[in-house]
């Protein structure tokens, strides 16, 4: 390393996403941002003015260094060797360059691995959609930002975005490995009576324990590397005013939505559960800037009934959310972490997610802009986020609000839940009787 040089190691976070990564699909999140065409500007405009604000942001030129073993976390470092070109691509998508044709493109560039010898990210220019818009595809390993740092990144990509952006203050200044070791034991040793505190809130955020294993369904099979997504769209307001007759907030309608749906699947496979257990990921940000990345994450598996009307369902979800959710959110971590680095240490993670009873899907849901935002002048009419299925989950949904709307997108192994089209579907009604 040279005396320019700053290292930031890994947070704990950042190191269960890191060990989690050993699927058929990697541990990727993405968006796909679909773009108007606006008078002059064209795809090549918007192409180069992506590109260069995407540069603009430190983390994107740095990738991972691992030190010898015994000597501390992995830590990001400066890549001497790096090419914008390396990571952008432009894509034609096939006539007549529909929704679902992009929404294909962008799957096919998240569930892709990123080379781990280079910054861990790739960008998909999507030209020839309908009425002359362009998509924008951004794809992160999960280990450079959780969901609330891939917005930061976003907000740094779109016009009126500061361009030199915050100070990237994160970063340790230049040590020897073995010191910064000698150093993050003194700092574990300080923070004991914290950990211990957060053991116990983390306690509380998992419901302690209540309710046992996850019920047993075919949703719950082990997945392959093969991933489809559809999306519903929903009005924000109305969802927002469905929470509000029972006390409720817009992740509780989504989670008695998205069960709803899922029991109807379920049905007609002849199957009767009478809940699901969707695990939702907490954030531990009080904010985040694309100088402050990384994972900051906890989960809270919730058990949602699914016998009774939609309001019935909403006030108990909410009641049980309210009773999980600490004035520290995110604590959880404190209890995953070490069982999932125990795991990965002895090569079983792999086994443990395919055969894991504790959720039976997931639930991704992420406060985007309020207003309709702009990039090289042209408008972005919608952004649909796309996650990932691991272990034996074989559909999961992430939410996006952004501009009074709500984007859901189901995402499926289709070996293990062909029946997308269907789902989305019941999604609607679920939606529809919420709102009614």
């Amino acid at each position: 390393m040279t005396a320019g040089d700053r290292r930031e190691q890994l947070c704990s976070g950042d190191l269960i996403t890191l060990v989690s990564d050993v699927g058929p699909v990697p541990i990727n999140v993405g968006a796909l941002l679909f773009v108007a065409g606006d008078g002059d500007v064209d795809a090549a405009t918007v192409e180069a003015t992506f590109t260069r604000r995407l540069t603009s942001i430190r983390r994107l030129q740095q990738r991972l260094a691992t030190p010898r073993r015994g000597l501390g976390r992995p830590y990001w470092v400066d890549d001497s060797d790096f090419d914008v070109r390396a990571h952008v691509a432009r894509v034609r998508c096939p006539s007549p360059g529909g929704h679902d044709a992009a929404l294909a493109i962008a799957v096919d560039a998240v569930t892709r691995p990123l080379p781990r010898s280079r910054p861990l990210w790739r960008a998909v220019v999507v030209t020839g959609l309908i009425d002359d818009h362009t998509g924008l595809v951004l794809v992160l390993h999960h280990v450079v930002a959780d969901g609330i740092g891939g917005l930061a990144v976003l907000a740094r990509l779109v016009d009126g975005a500061d361009p030199a952006g915050p100070a990237d203050d994160t970063a340790a200044p230049p040590r020897g490995r073995l010191v910064d070791r000698i150093s993050e034991r003194f700092r574990t040793l300080r923070r004991l009576p914290h950990r211990v505190a957060r053991i116990r809130g983390g306690w509380a955020e998992l419901g302690r324990g209540r309710g046992g294993w996850a019920p047993r369904c075919s949703l719950n099979a082990a997945t392959g590397p093969r991933r489809r997504v559809v999306t519903v769209d929903v009005g924000l307001n109305g969802v927002r005013a469905a929470g509000r007759r029972s006390g409720a907030t817009v992740n509780d309608v989504l989670l008695v939505a998205v069960t709803g749906a899922l029991a109807e699947l379920l049905r007609e496979r002849m199957e009767f559960p009478q809940e699901l257990v969707v695990s939702v990921p907490v954030s531990a940000r009080s904010s985040a800037t694309s100088g402050h990345l990384g994972n900051q994450v906890g989960v809270m598996p919730v058990r949602v009934p699914l016998v009774g009307s939609f309001q019935e369902r909403l006030t108990t979800v909410s009641g049980v959310t309210r009773v999980q959710k600490m004035r520290t959110r995110g604590t959880s971590s404190a209890l995953i972490g070490p069982l999932f680095r125990i795991l990965a240490a002895l090569r079983l993670f792999r086994w443990f997610v395919d055969r894991q009873r504790l959720v039976n899907s997931f639930l991704t849901n992420l406060p985007g802009p309020p207003g309709q935002l702009v990039i090289a002048g042209a408008p972005i009419t919608g952004i649909t986020p796309i996650t990932v299925t691991a272990g034996n989950v074989g559909v999961a949904f992430a939410a996006l609000s952004y501009a009074g709307t709500l984007t859901v997108t189901i995402i499926v192994d289709p070996d293990v839940v062909p029946e997308v089209r269907e789902l989305a579907a019941a999604l609607h009604e679920q939606f529809r009787a919420a709102i009614e």
